[in-house]
């Protein structure tokens, strides 16, 4: 009979790491705390994210940056700076001038001389962290929103409920900043995307399809699973106000990459009906996706996808991918690589390179040089790529 102890030790479960999305790293000081549990037992937190419309709200973020960056070239050229810092500053020229050797103490341990953090530091950082706070919300309390309506009714405010720090396979449910940075995009060019039919795959938290839907007629946002697509409803439930003036709408759909037909079952959560796919393939011409591109199996999963959908397209359609390049440490090459990121840009060259009689392919990346409508921070990492799948028959 085998021993139950080694029984397990010879089939070990592993467990993913948790992951946090930078965006939730801003948090409030002073916000009332209470619970509220999903489907999976995973706090539930609202963001309110504010949309920096007016010439006031830019004004500010802009003073921020260049506040920041101001400080940043004094310290760089040694203006105003207190003895200490000018110490370190002398330290450093010395260090760099004697080499590599003298940057290592007695143990062989690098020691770095970081700038001290000023009180104007704090301030700016304050005043970014107060954009965006979170809220844990009682479960099973109907009127747990009313106070934070009544605070945020307005048309530059988005909701959205999401958690934090969940396992690599619940990231959907947080808020990631590609999905900024589309959402950017999308009202930057509003006139692009009036009126028009759009699907997004990997929604998530449905944010980039609810900004898409102030513009465009309908928005299918899609998913897997049904606790988050839950999630996505209930942000197209609170985000209501930002649609109506515009008669958009935003409705949630099930569509797994790894299926090849779409969840028509009427018994099913979020399954579509035979007028909606018809809809879909008569009248979509924009596709979107953000932040999906972790995985080598999934990325060629949504690019299988993509290419079933635009081939059963009545029209032309133009697609956007928006992704952020995330570096990590590997034992396989014993250096800093960025594999899923390396994945996606050669599938994207397949795609481009593909002969079909059906559909020429276009790729072109998007310059990110255009105004900045949300508070996260546009990292160099982010990237857009435009794809242009038109119709040659």
């Amino acid at each position: 009979m085998v021993d139950v102890t080694e029984k397990k030790m010879d089939n070990p479960t592993f467990k993913s790491d948790t992951v946090l999305s930078d965006v939730h790293l801003y948090c409030p000081n002073k916000r009332h705390l209470m619970v509220r549990l999903n489907a999976v037992g995973q706090p539930v937190f609202l963001s309110y994210f504010k949309l920096l419309w007016n010439t006031e709200d830019l004004a500010s973020e802009k003073h921020v940056r260049e506040a920041t960056t101001e400080r940043e070239h004094q310290y760089r050229s040694g203006n105003e700076l207190c003895d200490k810092d000018r110490n370190n500053l002398k330290t450093e020229r010395e260090l760099n001038s004697e080499g590599v050797e003298a940057l290592l103490d007695d143990d062989g341990d690098l020691e770095v001389v970081r700038r001290p953090r000023s009180a104007s530091d704090l301030e700016a950082e304050d005043l970014l962290r107060d954009r965006v706070y979170p809220v844990v919300l009682m479960k099973g309390k109907e009127d747990a929103f009313e106070d934070e309506q009544q605070e945020c009714t307005c048309s530059d405010v988005v909701k959205i409920e999401h958690t934090m720090a969940t396992p690599l396979e619940d990231v959907g449910k947080q808020v990631w900043r590609a999905a900024f940075l589309l959402a950017d995009y999308i009202l930057f060019k509003r006139d692009t995307f009036r009126c028009c039919s759009v699907l997004e795959l990997g929604g998530g938290t449905g944010i980039t399809s609810i900004i898409m839907a102030t513009v465009a007629k309908r928005v299918y946002c899609t998913d897997v699973g049904e606790d988050l697509l839950a999630m996505c409803e209930q942000n197209v439930v609170l985000n209501k106000h930002l649609m109506e003036p515009g008669g958009g709408e935003v409705k949630v759909k099930e569509l797994d990459w790894l299926k090849d037909e779409f969840c028509t079952d009427p018994e099913a959560p979020y399954s579509w009906s035979e007028e909606e796919i018809a809809d879909l393939h008569n009248h979509c011409t924009v596709i979107m996706a953000a932040d999906v591109f972790y995985d080598d199996d999934l990325t060629d999963a949504l690019f299988r996808m993509l290419y079933r959908i635009t081939h059963n397209l009545r029209n032309s359609c133009t697609v956007y991918l928006a992704l952020e390049k995330r570096l990590n440490f590997t034992l396989r090459h014993m250096d800093v690589t960025c594999e899923a990121y390396s994945h996606f840009r050669n599938t994207l060259s397949d795609l481009e390179n593909l002969q079909d009689r059906k559909i020429k392919y276009t790729v072109e990346p998007v310059k990110l040089d255009f105004c900045q409508f949300l508070v996260y921070e546009r990292i160099e990492q982010l990237e857009l790529w435009k794809i242009i799948a038109e119709q040659l028959t």
